[in-house]
């Protein structure tokens, strides 16, 4: 056990799906997994355990932002063993060809993090995924035939953002979404040598202002879901 996650040893398998939202940990594992239970609870952050196609999968929510992240990834490869982490989680397009309903998957996230700072001094890390995942992803969707970009993402701190000028030097310079987690979650799995990928579903678009309606954000995102799952067990 630790401070945010009381599952028991052996409770967390391997591979551990990471949405934003508990509620959402909530619905992937009744939805795609067998025998799904609840592992975790602590302070409304539910994790739960199930398998996939005979694999041990564990899906567990991590609250928004990168240090809310950063707590349950620590915990959940420091003492719980998980190897293999992809987060699971809504982008804000940024690029004219990027849709609302298609799939973003981040190859390496942009950011101006403090967290960077506080670990690195001057050093500029660059957060990148894992290529057997990033590669067993672009193959799922491609056989799923699901719309999907690859490339380079922002991870913001802060979400009601107001600099126009960085939104137009990060369009400008290619970057396709942003989202608020996945920097960090590529720096953690560098640094205990384990794979992770952000398979990201287009909700909103910081350009036409479009958003997804509720009901077909639950739809979309399946597609995501189906699509990390593919990669995990590639």
């Amino acid at each position: 056990m630790t401070p945010h996650i009381n599952a028991k040893q052996g409770d967390i398998a391997e591979t551990v799906l990471l949405p934003g939202d508990p509620r959402r940990a909530r619905w992937v594992a009744q939805s795609f997994l067998t025998d799904a239970r609840l592992v975790n609870e602590v302070r409304g952050m539910e994790g739960w355990t199930g398998s996939w196609n005979g694999h041990p999968v564990t899906v567990h929510g991590t609250g928004m932002g990168m240090p809310s992240l950063s707590i349950y990834v620590n915990e959940l490869i420091k003492q719980y063993g998980a190897k293999t982490l992809i987060r699971i989680g809504s982008c804000g397009g940024m690029q004219p060809h990027v849709k609302l309903r298609e799939v973003v998957l981040a190859m390496a996230t942009t950011h101006a993090s403090a967290m960077n700072r506080s670990q690195f001094g001057h050093a500029n890390f660059a957060p990148c995924a894992d290529w057997s995942l990033l590669l067993g992803a672009a193959v799922a969707a491609s056989k799923a035939g699901i719309a999907t970009h690859i490339g380079n993402i922002y991870s913001s701190d802060v979400f009601y953002a107001e600099d126009a000028a960085l939104d137009e030097q990060l369009t400008r310079h290619g970057i396709l979404a942003v989202e608020m987690e996945a920097a960090e979650l590529y720096t953690l799995a560098a640094r205990h040598s384990c794979r992770a990928l952000a398979v990201l579903t287009v909700s909103d678009h910081l350009k036409t202002h479009e958003s997804l309606p509720p009901e077909a954000r639950e739809r979309s995102f399946g597609d995501m879901v189906q699509i990390a799952l593919e990669a995990a067990f590639a």
